[in-house]
C-alpha cells in the first residue's frame, strides 16, 4: 500500500511535468535520472550529506577555532550579551585598529549557546551543529533548485509546484557532497558560512512566496518582500556575504517573474524605445520591489558601517600580496588568476588546503608566466556562457544560464578584492554560496548532454561516479580536519611554498614537546618568508629553552626590527638578554614590550624576575603585583611574591599575600605549599599542616611537598610523622637538597631518644 502511494505521488509529479512541458521546455524532459517523491528526495539528500561529514563530529578545535572560540571572551557567561554587538568575530572591539571588522554577532551567539549548553569548551556539540546545518541547507537546496531550474509556478491552492524534480535532486546532491564545503562543515568557524547560507536561502524562498496570488487578487505580497529583506539582514549578521541575496532576489524577479530579456532591454534603452514601457514589462511592480530591496540593503549597509566605524580592516602583505602590488596590471592579472583557482576548486576539488597565503600562490609578474593560460581559460568560458545567457533565442536557456551565473558570481563579489581588500588569497569557505551557481550550470550541462547522448545510462553512471568520488573525498578531507596535526600535514603536499603551513606544523610539534622536529619546520618557514616574525619568535623561544642564546637573540632582534610593535618578541628578547646577564638591555626590552602592549601580565612577571635577580625587591614586588592585577589567576606571580616576602623575613605580609592568592585561585597546590611554608615559620602548625596535606593530595608525587611537611612535623615535635614524610620525599627524589641531612638529623635524634628511653 505504501509502495502504491509513492507511485501515485511520483505519477502526479510526472503529470505535472507533462502539463508544464506543453507550455515551456522542461529541464527534466531529457534528463536520465531518478524521479523520487519530494519526501524521499529530501531524505536521500539529508542522509548522503550526513555521511559525507559524519566522521568530523568528534574532531578537535583546530586552526582558527582557537581564536574564534577558545580565546573569545564573548562566549563566556560573564561577558554581557550586549557586547556581542560591538565586537568582531574574534571578540575584539570593532573600533580597534587591529580588528578585522568581521561583524558576525549571530554566529558568535550560537557559539556562546553551544558553550553554555556543554558547560565548557567541548568540541563535539559545536561539530554536531555544523553537520546538522549543512544537512538542513542541502535539503533546502531541493526547493531552491526546483525554482531556479524549473521556474516558479503555484497550483490553484497556492502550493508551489516542483517542475524539475529530477534536476533539482541532482543539483542538491552535487551541492551536498561537494568537497570544497569541508572547511565550512568540519571547521567550526565555518558555521558563519553555514548560518549565512541558511538565511540566504530562506530569504530567497521568502521572496518567492511573495508571488503567491492572495485572496485580494494582488500579484505580490509586500509583507513577504519585507520578510525576505529581514532574512537577508540576518544572513549578513551571520557573515558579510549574506547581503548579496538582495541583489540575487532582484535578478530573479527580473528574469523569472517579469521574464525580461536583458539583451532586448539594453537595446531598447540604448535606442530610447518607448515600446518597452507599453509592453507592460515593468507593470508587475518590479520597480517597487527593487526599490524595497535596494532601500533595505542600503539601510543594512549603513547601520553596519556605523557600527564598524569608518576605518577599513588592516591586512598585511602576507595575507594578500596581490593587493599590495604597485602595478595595477600585476594586481589585475593576479586577481583574475585567483578567480580561476576558485573556479578550479569547484570543478576539481582534489587539492584542498586550510590556508592559501604566504607564498602558496606566487605572484604572476609577467605575461610570459604560463599561468596566464588559466585566467584566459576562465574568461573564455565565462564570456561564452554570458553570450549564451544574453543572446540565446531559447528563453528557458537564457533564464537558467543567467541565474546560474548570477548565483556563481554575485555571492563571490565580497571576496573578489573589487570593492575592498580582503585578508586572504584563496579561501575555500567563501565558495560555499557560489557553489550553488556551479551546481545549476553542471546540472544544465548534464541535461544538454543527456539530450544529445545515445547511451544515456553511461552518462548517468558517470555522474553517479562523480558523486561517489566526491563523497569519498569529503569523508577523507573531513577526517583531516579532526586534528591540527593531520590538517597541517595535509597542506604540505598542496602548498609546499606556504610558510604558514610549515609554521603551523612546527607549532603543533612544539606544543607536543617535539622541539627538534619543530625547529626544522620553523627554519623552513623563515627561509620561505624571511620576514615571518611569528616564526622567528617561536624559533627564538625554542632556541632560548635549549640554551642556544646567541642565535635566539639574533632571531628575536631581527623580528623586532621588522615589526617594532611586536610585544611578544620584545619580551622574549628580554628573557634571552637576562639569561646572557645583560640586565639593562633586558629591562629596556621588557618596558618596550609593555609600551606596545599595556596589558601584558607575563611581561610584568618576567620583569619582576629580573628585578629579583638584581635584589631590587620593591621593584620586583611591584612588577608581580601588576601581573596579578592584570591577570588575577597568574599563579607564578603570586608564588614569587610569597616566596620573596618569605625569604626577606616579611612573614606577615607573605601570609596576607598567600591568603589573597588562594581566595582567587583556591585549587592551586603550589600556592598552598608556599603559604604552608610561611605559616610553619610563623608557628601556625595546625593550619600549615592542613595546607601541606591538601597540596600533597592535589600533587602526591612532589618530593618537596613531603620534605617540607616533614620539616614542619620535625619542628612541631611529631617525629614519627616527620620520619614517614622524609622517607617518602627521599623515595620520590633521592637527591632532594637538604632532605637527606634533615632526615639524618632526625634519625640521630630518634636514636638518642631511644637510648634515653632504654
Amino acid at each position: 500500500q505504501i509502495f502504491n502511494q509513492h507511485n501515485a505521488e511520483a505519477l502526479s509529479l510526472e503529470q505535472a511535468f507533462h502539463r508544464m512541458a506543453q507550455t515551456e521546455p522542461n529541464l527534466d524532459h531529457d534528463v536520465s535520472w531518478f524521479l523520487l517523491p519530494s519526501y524521499w528526495a529530501k531524505m536521500v539528500v539529508a542522509l548522503i550529506s550526513f555521511l559525507c561529514f559524519a566522521n568530523s563530529y568528534d574532531g578537535d578545535f583546530v586552526f582558527d577555532d582557537s581564536e574564534a572560540i577558545i580565546n573569545n571572551k564573548d562566549l563566556r557567561a560573564e561577558t554581557p550579551l550586549g557586547d556581542l554587538w560591538y565586537h568582531d568575530f574574534w571578540g575584539s572591539k570593532l573600533s580597534s585598529n587591529t580588528s578585522h571588522k568581521s561583524y558576525r554577532p549571530l554566529t558568535v551567539l550560537t557559539f556562546r549557546i553551544n558553550y553554555l549548553l556543554a558547560g565548557g569548551f567541548y568540541p563535539v556539540g559545536f561539530h554536531v551543529i555544523n553537520i546538522i546545518l549543512h544537512c538542513t541547507i542541502s535539503v533546502l537546496m531541493i526547493d531552491v533548485f526546483s525554482i531556479l531550474l524549473g521556474g516558479l509556478q503555484f497550483s490553484n491552492k497556492g502550493r508551489r509546484l516542483n517542475l524539475a524534480p529530477k534536476s533539482s535532486l541532482l543539483a542538491a546532491l552535487l551541492f551536498a557532497v561537494h568537497p570544497v564545503h569541508t572547511e565550512c562543515v568540519a571547521g567550526i568557524v565555518g558555521r558563519a558560512d553555514l548560518l549565512c547560507a541558511l538565511f540566504f536561502l530562506l530569504s530567497f524562498l521568502g521572496y518567492c512566496k511573495a508571488f503567491r496570488e492572495n485572496k485580494e487578487g494582488h500579484t505580490f505580497s509586500v509583507l513577504w518582500v519585507l520578510v525576505s529583506v529581514i532574512l537577508g539582514a540576518i544572513a549578513m549578521l551571520c557573515k558579510e556575504q549574506g547581503i548579496t541575496i538582495l541583489g540575487l532576489n532582484a535578478v530573479f524577479d527580473a528574469l523569472v517573474i517579469n521574464k525580461i530579456n536583458l539583451l532586448e532591454l539594453i537595446q531598447k534603452l540604448l535606442h530610447k524605445d518607448k515600446s518597452f514601457e507599453n509592453a507592460g514589462q515593468l507593470r508587475k511592480g518590479l520597480l517597487f520591489r527593487i526599490t524595497l530591496l535596494m532601500s533595505g540593503g542600503a539601510s543594512i549597509l549603513y547601520i553596519r558601517w556605523r557600527i564598524m566605524g569608518t576605518g577599513p580592516p588592516a591586512f598585511t602583505e602576507v595575507d594578500n600580496p596581490a593587493s599590495f602590488a604597485d602595478s595595477l596590471f600585476v594586481r589585475a592579472i593576479n586577481y583574475n588568476y585567483y578567480y580561476s583557482l576558485n573556479a578550479w576548486l569547484l570543478l576539481c576539488p582534489w587539492w584542498l588546503c586550510f590556508d592559501w597565503s604566504m607564498g602558496c600562490i606566487p605572484l604572476i609578474k609577467s605575461v610570459s608566466d604560463w599561468r596566464i593560460i588559466a585566467l584566459a581559460a576562465l574568461w573564455f568560458c565565462l564570456i561564452g556562457l554570458i553570450c549564451q545567457a544574453l543572446c540565446s533565442e531559447d528563453s528557458h536557456k537564457r533564464r537558467i544560464l543567467t541565474l546560474g551565473l548570477g548565483f556563481l558570481i554575485i555571492p563571490f563579489l565580497p571576496a573578489s578584492n573589487l570593492f575592498f581588500r580582503v585578508g586572504f588569497v584563496v579561501a575555500e569557505r567563501v565558495i560555499y554560496l557560489p557553489s550553488i551557481g556551479y551546481c545549476i550550470l553542471f546540472t544544465y550541462g548534464f541535461s544538454l548532454l543527456s539530450k544529445q547522448a545515445k547511451k544515456k545510462k553511461i552518462l548517468t553512471v558517470a555522474v553517479l561516479g562523480i558523486l561517489l568520488i566526491n563523497v569519498v573525498r569529503c569523508a577523507l578531507r573531513s577526517s583531516q580536519w579532526r586534528s591540527e596535526e593531520q590538517l597541517f600535514r595535509s597542506a604540505l603536499s598542496v602548498c609546499p611554498l606556504n610558510a604558514k603551513v610549515h609554521y603551523n606544523v612546527g607549532k603543533n610539534l612544539a606544543d607536543k614537546g617535539n622541539q627538534s622536529a619543530a625547529i626544522k619546520y620553523y627554519r623552513e618557514a623563515v627561509r620561505l618568508n624571511p620576514k615571518y616574525v611569528h616564526a622567528m619568535n617561536n624559533l627564538g623561544n625554542i632556541l632560548k629553552e635549549r640554551n642556544e642564546l646567541h642565535e635566539a637573540e639574533e632571531l628575536l632582534s631581527l623580528a623586532v626590527q621588522i615589526q617594532p610593535d611586536f610585544a611578544a618578541a620584545w619580551m622574549n628578547l628580554g628573557i634571552v638578554q637576562n639569561s646572557l646577564r645583560r640586565f639593562e638591555e633586558a629591562e629596556q626590552s621588557y618596558w618596550t614590550a609593555i609600551k606596545h602592549r599595556k596589558k601584558y601580565p607575563d611581561c610584568y612577571y618576567n620583569l619582576g624576575r629580573l628585578y629579583a635577580d638584581l635584589n631590587r625587591h620593591i621593584d620586583a614586588l611591584n612588577a608581580w603585583r601588576n601581573a596579578t592585577v592584570l591577570k588575577p589567576e597568574h599563579s607564578l606571580a603570586w608564588n614569587n611574591m610569597i616566596i620573596l616576602l618569605d625569604n626577606t623575613g616579611n612573614l606577615a605580609q607573605a601570609e596576607a599575600v598567600g591568603r589573597e592568592a588562594l581566595e582567587l585561585i583556591p585549587n592551586d597546590h603550589s600556592l598552598m605549599f608556599s603559604l604552608a611554608n610561611v605559616l610553619g615559620k610563623s608557628q601556625k602548625y595546625k593550619e600549615s599542616e592542613a595546607l601541606f596535606l591538601k597540596a600533597i593530595k592535589a600533587n602526591p608525587n612532589a618530593a618537596s611537598y613531603h620534605g617540607n611537611l616533614a620539616v614542619l612535623y620535625h619542628r612541631w615535635g611529631n617525629l614519627d610523622l616527620a620520619k614517614k614524610h622524609y622517607e617518602v620525599s627521599l623515595k620520590l627524589d633521592p637527591m632532594a637538597p637538604g632532605t637527606k641531612e634533615n632526615y639524618n638529623l632526625l634519625r640521630r635524634k630518634l636514636e638518642q631518644l631511644q637510648k634515653k628511653g632504654g
